[in-house]
């Protein structure tokens, strides 16, 4: 594939609004994570709650799409100069050659819940709730589009914790067929009742700040985040970032397991690396899906391994983020774009004992050391697989 080249990216998190909260916490070595106080929730467990969304305001005029999801949206596409990055590639080649792309998982599922509350004595939900621009999956989009005044190709990716990991291979696919000449591409997921009280249904949250690949694993933490990259077809300058492959797979070996051998994950890294005419030996860096559940750290370390040999220093960022779900993907490749330009390894938090026989070369420190590429891993639920490289444009 050819690259898709980067000209502005950004995130929020619990780590903090924008690239420099993110990218200090990465040096600190400083995690999100704190005991869950969202809403009416009550369970023993660790969140990463982004700060300030309740108090975000949408403008006037885009009221009628106002939820937690499009909150938190709206603080990262005012961030680091993002929106006026888009106005401008609007202005360059026009708002019907600009797409936009954004993965999501639950979307604004929470607003639902919310109407669920005020429902009338017939069980009628509340006259002011608006599913089309709240839940709907396809919301954030519309939202995005309004708010930049984008008229190109859209589409919402729900498909678990793969969503905004795959919407980058969307629109490379679209920057090859000719029909964009720019995408925003992204993340938005937002915490709710229904994810935190249905992983931990399926006995998957921790009780503790989640520790991806210690021996002692067991179980995830939930965060969220919205993550955005602006993508052109052409490069803006010489030597800047590019998405330069994507792979994507489907195991459908369960509905909440992956393979036990990561036959999808393995697949979904070879198409990436075919993708950008690469080998394993040109990744100087792997950005683990490592959720902190023991199958699915298992399942990873052993398709890495099939194909990196545990020779390539990799690590997982959700023990400083949590789990972001739909947003993951984005949220991910904001991070590694930023240890590109830092040349920076980033530390796998809270791992007091890396399971031996993960055979990882696991960085629990982060390390400053050259960075050319670096591949980021997204797996979902129901086999949904994708994998993503990044490094400087040749």
């Amino acid at each position: 594939m050819r690259p898709a080249f980067v000209t502005r990216y950004t995130a929020v998190s619990c780590l903090g609004a924008g690239l420099a909260a993110t990218r200090a916490a990465l040096i600190e070595e400083c995690s999100g994570l704190a005991p869950c106080r969202f809403d009416t929730i009550e369970l023993a467990t660790y969140v990463g709650e982004a700060a300030g969304v309740d108090e975000a305001r949408l403008p006037a005029e885009l009221a009628r799409f106002d939820c937690r999801n499009n909150r938190l949206a709206l603080l990262a596409l005012r961030r680091d100069g993002l929106d006026e990055a888009v106005r401008a590639s609007v202005a360059r080649h026009g708002a019907e050659r600009v797409g936009v792309f954004i993965g999501t998982s639950t979307s604004g599922i929470l607003q639902t819940e919310l109407a669920y509350r005020r429902r009338g004595a017939d069980g009628s939900l509340p006259a002011d709730f608006n599913y089309a621009t709240t839940h709907n999956s396809f919301s954030a989009v519309e939202f995005a589009r309004q708010y930049l005044g984008l008229a190109g190709p859209a589409a919402a990716v729900s498909c678990a914790c793969a969503s905004s990991a795959k919407v980058f291979a969307q629109a490379a696919r679209l920057f090859e067929a000719g029909l964009i000449d720019a995408a925003l591409v992204g993340g938005v997921d937002s915490l709710c009742l229904t994810t935190l009280y249905g992983f931990h249904s399926l006995q998957l949250t921790s009780a503790q700040p989640c520790r991806p690949f210690d021996a002692a694993r067991d179980g995830l933490s939930i965060g969220e985040a919205a993550a955005f990259v602006l993508l052109e077809r052409e490069p803006p300058g010489a030597g800047g970032l590019a998405l330069l492959g994507a792979g994507e797979s489907s195991d459908a070996y369960h509905m909440s397991s992956p393979h036990p051998q990561g036959l999808g994950a393995q697949l979904a890294m070879r198409t990436a690396l075919e993708a950008a005419g690469l080998d394993a030996r040109h990744i100087d860096y792997i950005n683990l899906h490592g959720t902190g559940t023991p199958g699915n750290d298992k399942a990873e370390s052993m398709a890495v391994n099939a194909l990196f040999a545990g020779a390539t220093p990799c690590s997982s960022t959700k023990a400083a983020t949590g789990h972001t779900l739909g947003a993951a993907g984005a949220l991910e490749a904001v991070i590694c774009l930023l240890a590109i330009e830092q040349q920076l390894l980033p530390a796998g938090l809270n791992v007091r004992q890396v399971e031996p026989a993960l055979q990882l070369d696991y960085v629990r420190r982060h390390r400053r050391q050259p960075l050319r590429r670096v591949l980021s891993n997204s797996f979902g639920f129901g086999g949904a697989n994708c994998s993503l490289i990044f490094g400087r444009a040749p």
